[in-house]
């Protein structure tokens, strides 16, 4: 009923937690939030919150295609971010991986993120 999803297509965990858990029974996925951190090096990619978030959006592509789903299948996302100030730019980059029916949203302003980043984003996404 509960798989682990590990992939190579998204940033390995820095901590006691899984990249992603599928629930084969309701085949819904709970990835776990997402930094901007290059898969293959472990860098931090960017340094805007909006071009952290491309690469943060990426992660989030390559790790539900691992886990058998797509960016249209994601149903709730939280974004967090150190400085709402950066929000409208984010906005944007974030809206175009989203161009037509985007899921559920909180957004919300954190004082620190993992590695310093500006940007986190979770998601939770069905799988077809």
């Amino acid at each position: 009923m509960r798989e682990v999803i590990k992939t190579e297509a998204a940033p390995q965990a820095i901590g006691p937690y899984s990249q992603a858990i599928k629930v084969s029974c309701g085949k819904i996925i709970y990835c776990s939030g997402q930094i901007p951190l290059d898969p293959k090096s472990g860098q931090v990619v960017g340094q805007t919150g909006a071009e952290q978030c491309r690469q943060v959006m990426e992660n989030i592509k390559g790790l539900l295609g691992s886990a058998g789903s797509y960016l249209d299948q994601v149903v709730k996302t939280t974004i967090f971010l150190t400085d709402m100030a950066e929000f409208a730019a984010v906005n944007e980059v974030y809206g175009s991986y989203f161009p037509t029916n985007p899921p559920a949203r909180s957004t919300v302003q954190v004082c620190r993120l993992p590695k310093d980043v500006r940007i986190e984003i979770e998601v939770i996404a069905v799988q077809e």
